[in-house]
């Protein structure tokens, strides 16, 4: 016998994006219960508690998620939780953060989603909207909720929003005004079924869109010709693959960037952005444009705002050199592809602190790499034992037990190759770091504290 349905909305997760919803909801006169299995979760509790909002913490109530009107999923809760999912087959409705914000916004939205670049590129967006004089909310997957705007009082223009797969899976009204997808490639294989349905999480994110809104596209992703005809939207492309040929976006050279748009060019010269070199962050920068002139920004204004960029932590972030040999913190890294960006820049002598809590990673996909471009390999994490017997053939491989074991057994290896070059310890995981750390953040500023303990011995 069904339950009869009692009308709230249940917030399931009380991380940053699920109080701030909770609270958000309650602001709009609208009965809240919020849950969490973390039985430390007790002083946000009593903060939500004194709004009116009752709490669940350290346990979760199946006859609460069966009487709820609409659940509401931290992104990181997957859908196949058994709460969530009994609930669902119960009739109990569902939805997440970019529709009930859709519900409520009224200021024009990027939004940037791809695998790997979506904290850079959405960053640089903003630093060009804030250079052509406009006020931008920077929001979503890089760490602010979006409601969070809902509730701010501070004059905003346009929203900047970086987006997850895991918040496109429960999206259905969602419609940026400029949508970019930067790329796509194997990650969060324990959360998808398979890489062809993460692969259309990611494609979603057009899927709302109309003849009236924009879309920008890597035109390098596999199954591009096959996808971008599909949506009605105004399409803008860029690429760094040789021989493309694009007919409006940017074409991506190893020295500058050739915006080409009916009515406009410009040719932008990369190599004086030294806090963004790479392929990858090229690419980063011609999304940006492209997005930023899509919402109608002036092309001088733009460049601006590139020129003045910093590098963001935890992306090929310079720690020291001691010795001769430079340490690099690129934490953000937990997927292979990021990884194999990081090898292509550096090229040579690497010594790559690898590993964490995997993610159904296929480490193989390194494998050429590697064997190019890595001296040494020191696996970290649940998963070292995996990344040991499947690079020890390829080249050394070393299990550490901790960070600072990593980083002195690295250290141990750096020695200069032939050439005289200087050698490169890398910490570019291809893992989650929740094994060991709080996020990645986490992880990498203790990559730096023992670096830097280590040149004051």
């Amino acid at each position: 016998m069904k339950e009869k349905n009692i009308s709230y909305f249940l917030i399931i997760g009380l991380g940053a994006s699920g109080v701030s919803m909770a609270k958000f909801l309650r602001s709009k006169g609208e009965t809240v219960i919020a849950t969490d299995i973390d039985e430390s979760r007790t002083d946000i509790a009593k903060e939500l508690n004194a709004l009116g909002i009752k709490t669940e913490i350290g346990f979760h109530s199946q006859q609460t998620f069966n009487r709820a009107g609409i659940m509401i999923p931290s992104p990181g809760i997957p859908l196949t939780n058994k709460f969530i999912k009994t609930a669902l087959d119960r009739g109990v409705g569902i939805t997440g953060e970019l529709d009930v914000f859709t519900r409520y916004n009224d200021l024009p939205i990027i939004a940037i989603t791809g695998t790997n670049g979506k904290t850079t590129t959405t960053t640089l967006i903003s630093d060009m909207l804030t250079a052509c004089g406009m006020n931008p909310f920077v929001g979503g997957n890089i760490g602010t909720p979006l409601v969070d705007h809902l509730m701010a009082r501070k004059k905003t223009d346009v929203i900047v929003a970086e987006i997850s797969s895991f918040q496109l899976d429960i999206s259905k009204k969602f419609k940026p005004d400029v949508a970019v997808l930067l790329n796509i490639s194997e990650d969060h294989l324990d959360r998808y079924k398979n890489y062809k349905a993460y692969e259309a999480s990611k494609w979603s994110i057009f899927k709302n869109q109309t003849s009236s809104e924009k879309a920008v596209m890597n035109q390098s992703i596999k199954g591009f010709d096959e996808k971008f005809s599909k949506f009605p939207s105004t399409i803008f492309t860029f690429s760094a693959a040789s021989g493309t040929l694009i007919e409006c976006g940017a074409k991506i050279s190893s020295e500058d960037i050739e915006i080409t748009l009916p009515d406009f060019y410009h040719r932008i010269k990369t190599a004086q952005f030294k806090e963004l070199t790479g392929t990858h962050n090229r690419e980063n920068i011609a999304a940006a444009v492209l997005s930023c002139l899509a919402l109608g920004a002036d092309i001088n204004d733009i460049l601006k705002g590139l020129e003045t960029f910093k590098n963001l932590p935890h992306r090929m972030e310079f720690i020291r050199t001691i010795e001769g040999v430079s340490f690099y913190n690129d934490s953000k890294a937990t997927n292979t592809d990021a990884v194999i960006r990081a090898i292509e820049y550096f090229k040579n002598n690497i010594i790559l602190i690898l590993g964490g809590r995997g993610k159904g990673t296929d480490f193989s996909l390194l494998v050429n790499d590697v064997r190019q471009s890595v001296k040494t390999i020191i696996a970290i994490g649940e998963s070292r034992t995996h990344i040991k017997d499947t690079f020890e053939n390829i080249c050394p491989a070393k299990e550490a037990q901790t960070m600072k074991d990593a980083v002195q057994t690295a250290f141990n290896a750096a020695v200069k190759d032939d050439a005289g070059e200087p050698a490169i310890v890398l910490l570019s995981p291809a893992c989650a770091s929740f094994d060991m750390y709080d996020s990645y953040a986490h992880r990498g500023n203790d990559f730096a504290t023992h670096v830097i303990a280590l040149g004051k011995k």
